[in-house]
């Protein structure tokens, strides 16, 4: 069974950092991308960075280049994402997942970025 736990949210004011960690188990992790997606209240998901398998590619959308880092460390099955410069704009509930495409997994962290 694919489990994935995600934590680090929390309450941040804007220009605030926050790091999300994401621990999977049930499948074999180091063969996969992984990918964050975020759902805003009121609105669908919303596709956030990837990585690949290796780690050595990662992507992001425009909305988050050059404030997020997504990284991952194979040895403990994590993904992370280091997020900068946060916006009111960023606040949703954040997951990781292998499949963009698909309902996440997981619970979710809740980021709020508000004053």
């Amino acid at each position: 069974e694919v489990q994935l736990v995600e934590s680090g949210g929390g309450l941040v004011e804007p220009g605030g950092s926050l790091r999300l960690s994401c621990v999977a188990s049930g499948f074999t992790f180091s063969s996969y991308y992984l990918y964050w997606v975020r759902q805003a209240p009121g609105k669908g998901l919303e596709w956030v960075s990837r990585i690949s398998p290796g780690g050595s590619r990662t992507a992001y959308a425009d909305s988050v280049k050059g404030r997020f880092t997504i990284s991952r460390d194979n040895d403990k099955n994590t993904v992370y994402l280091q997020m900068n410069s946060l916006k009111p704009e960023d606040t949703a509930v954040y997951y990781c997942s292998t499949d963009p495409a698909a309902e996440p997994a997981g619970q979710g962290t809740q980021v709020t970025v508000s004053s």
